[in-house]
């Protein structure tokens, strides 16, 4: 299983040129609104140290590579048609957005900090880029919204019937992957009453921007960084309050795509995420000139940001976990640290031994972490980076 990012973003930000420097894959990009129509799915890669090392072992991905010590782990990129003011009535490509955002696991929106494209995604100068982002964030919460008040009505048509809100929600609701439990406890924690039909419209909205939040988090990746006007941006935007809640990530996505076409040639020496690059090539003058100017950027914020903000989004924002399966005897039936899974920051020995295949789960009897040699429980919450052998009677 691999976890699902989704690039969103109002039409002509940069979302098409940040999937293809991620993936390398060409999908059409262009300077015009919807230039994706159908959500384009490639594989992308974060980093984490491998574990090989550790143990004197040369490391064997089954997916995945690994390079100087750092394991490139496949995560799944969808980028989404592009979103305008309107969405959730359906407007522009709206109902298809909304449709295709919530097979992802976390969002990324890409906000082209340089407000060279006004709200349409149509070329402009001196655009703020808060309008775009509080314009994604208010979109989903009315998104979320209606199907919420759909289910209150729901529950008002079954009120005498003996239900527990919850439940009624949970099922308008389970399209979100939120589960009952999961929206009485979001309840409790605004402090409302329990009762949906004593809400009003206030406490509808808060309700249901923070079940948009837990449910579809995201980070943003301010795009086009290596303007003047981005970098005035950038500090006035991530020095105000109103963006505490978002964290946000310098980007050039077309400085990432430049360096990995310049690595194909065999002209540069460049490793995806790292804040440096070498020349190995002689070059024309005007192409070594333009990958100076990418230097230039890599030193000012150590990469391209591309790398990064995938890294954030699935490590900072949904807060995974890198584990690997091991083997304490050093004996690798299969060669030497062939997988390394993500896994949600609460995951057990036992969730580990589910992850693997339901029968191992099945018949857990303990693990072993290889680091430490000893045993751990079923209920033992992993750490990052856990090289845990599973021990099962299916096995």
């Amino acid at each position: 299983m691999s976890y699902r990012i989704g690039l969103v973003g109002k039409p002509s930000v940069g979302k098409s040129t940040l999937f293809n420097a991620a993936t390398m894959n060409d999908v059409p990009e262009g300077a015009y609104p919807f230039t994706t129509i159908d959500p384009s799915v490639g594989e992308a890669y974060v980093r984490t140290p491998c574990a090989a090392p550790e143990f004197d072992e040369r490391c064997e991905p089954s997916v995945g590579v690994c390079e100087d010590g750092t394991r490139f782990v496949p995560v799944k990129l969808v980028d989404v048609a592009g979103l305008v003011p309107g969405a959730h009535e359906g407007r522009g490509l709206g109902n298809q957005f909304l449709s295709d955002l919530n097979e992802t696991d976390v969002l990324v929106h890409v906000v082209d900090f340089s407000g060279t494209t006004d709200a349409e995604g149509e070329a402009t100068t001196g655009h703020d880029p808060r309008e775009d982002i509080d314009f994604l964030e208010d979109e989903l919460d009315a998104w979320y919204l209606g199907i919420l008040e759909k289910g209150v009505r729901r529950y008002e048509d079954q009120y005498l019937a003996d239900t527990e809100p919850e439940e009624v929600l949970g099922e308008q609701l389970s399209a979100f992957g939120i589960s009952p439990a999961e929206i009485k406890q979001t309840v409790l924690s605004l402090d409302l009453p329990v009762a949906p039909l004593e809400w009003d419209a206030a406490e509808r909205e808060a309700l249901a921007h923070e079940i948009r939040k837990r449910t579809k988090p995201m980070t943003v990746a301010a795009n086009k960084m290596d303007t003047d006007a981005a970098r005035e941006n950038w500090a006035e935007i991530t020095a105000d309050p109103n963006y505490d809640h978002l964290a946000f990530v310098p980007v050039s996505a077309h400085a990432e795509k430049a360096l990995k076409n310049a690595a194909e040639q065999d002209a540069v020496a460049y490793t995806p995420g790292d804040a440096e690059f070498e020349i190995v090539s002689d070059l024309p003058a005007e192409q070594e000139a333009g990958l100076e100017q990418i230097r230039a950027f890599l030193d000012e914020f150590s990469g391209t940001g591309v790398q990064h903000v995938l890294e954030a989004a699935i490590f900072d924002v949904l807060e995974l976990k890198a584990v690997f399966p091991g083997s304490a005897s050093g004996n690798w039936s299969k060669g030497p640290f062939r997988d390394c899974f993500l896994l949600p920051a609460d995951a057990t020995a036992e969730d580990f031994a589910f992850h693997l295949h339901t029968d191992i789960g099945e018949g857990f009897l303990h693990g072993i972490d290889c680091r430490a040699d000893r045993q751990v429980g079923a209920d033992t919450v992993l750490d990052h980076r856990s090289v845990i052998e599973v021990v099962s009677t299916n096995q």
